[in-house]
């Protein structure tokens, strides 16, 4: 029994010894190299950058009051749509103190000169009458009450604009009614009803009642390196991929390049913009991030091959040209256009012809 053990066990070693050695024989036996083999192909090859931005619409404003107050009404909601001059809200005014106390003084003062100028007119009129005074000097009496009524009805409409925004004899352009400045939607109205309001003034901008754009009419607006921006020329096509609105992408003009750079995070970049054609039955909201690919240069119709299979020294570009006997024969090349995959060939191949690519390597 103990020899049959010592047996087993001299062959467990032998066979444990003898896997070692082929696996280790077989590791060490150089592996057969082999190569991709490409082939011209007859194509086109386009070189383009991409730029992120936004989707804006071309014209959006900001409605603001005239006077300052408190948004008494809301006509209108963000999402509506709302067409020029008409009304989004209701202010109602809260009178400056000292202006409404200027204004109660001026209409006081105008009614003791109306008081004053009808006493004279009546006076001079009954002695016109009788012939006693002269045509001129009447008349003058009877301009004096005609100024002294007019002056009565302005100080009485600044006291009405004061104490409520608005005359009475011109209630169809109440500054109290908040109006559209555009036909378009309303993309926000940051107020509330109880909110007070300023108007705009050399000391601040102004409170904004709603913000108004025409989307008809939408742009894209982005930013470009300063090492690509010489490329750019307006009237470029302008391909738009919107992230929330996968597999699908629109087309624009290049219409505008910034003369003037922006410094953002060391870097000077270029504001551009490109006019936007979208299908009507496609909505696209204010602010969607966008991508936008410039096509700089194109060639069609040319000999291409993946620009793996080239190959440098120094200067001058090479390809591993196939033989009819399978061997390969060194042959430079000229290059053109890159689109970093495909590589337009302009002189030394031609269409048909085989060429060793990159090296396949073994997963094994």
């Amino acid at each position: 029994m103990k020899k049959f053990g010592k047996i087993l066990l001299i062959v467990l070693v032998a066979v444990i010894f003898l896997g070692t050695f082929g696996y280790l024989f077989k590791r060490s036996r150089p592996k057969e190299v082999t190569y991709q083999e490409l082939q011209t192909e007859m194509g086109s090859i386009y070189k383009s950058t991409v730029v992120t931005g936004k989707i804006q619409p071309r014209d959006e404003v900001n409605v603001k009051p005239q006077i300052s107050g408190i948004v008494a009404e809301l006509y209108k909601q963000a999402g509506e749509t709302v067409k020029e001059n008409e009304i989004i809200a209701k202010l109602k005014v809260i009178p400056d103190m000292n202006q409404l106390s200027s204004a109660q003084s001026r209409v006081r003062l105008a009614e003791v000169n109306l008081n004053q100028a009808q006493t004279n007119y009546n006076r001079e009129k009954a002695l016109y009458d009788k012939q006693l005074v002269s045509a001129d000097e009447f008349e003058k009496v009877r301009q004096s009450l005609q100024q002294a009524k007019e002056e009565m009805t302005v100080a009485k409409e600044s006291l009405e604009i004061v104490r409520d925004g608005v005359a009475s004899s011109n209630k169809s352009g109440s500054t109290t009614l908040i109006r559209s400045t555009i036909s378009g939607l309303i993309l926000d109205v940051p107020v509330k009803v109880g909110n007070s309001v300023i108007n705009s003034n050399t000391f601040n901008d102004g409170t904004t009642i709603a913000t108004v754009a025409n989307m008809d009419d939408l742009i894209f607006d982005g930013k470009i390196d300063e090492t690509e921006v010489g490329r750019l020329k307006i009237g470029l096509p302008v391909k738009i991929t919107v992230g929330a609105l996968q597999d699908q992408s629109f087309d624009a003009v290049l219409e505008y390049i910034s003369p003037k750079a922006t410094e953002s995070n060391g870097a000077n970049l270029f504001e551009i913009k490109a006019d936007l054609d979208v299908p009507d039955s496609v909505l696209i909201r204010s602010g969607y991030s966008a991508n936008a690919e410039i096509v700089l240069q194109e060639v069609h119709d040319v000999i291409t091959i993946p620009e793996s299979a080239i190959q440098y020294e120094g200067n001058e570009s090479f390809v591993l040209l196939q033989k009819e006997d399978g061997s390969y024969e060194k042959t430079a090349v000229t290059t053109g256009l890159s689109d970093g995959v495909k590589i337009e060939i302009q002189n030394g191949l031609k269409m048909g012809d085989k060429v060793r690519g990159p090296q396949i390597i073994s997963k094994k």
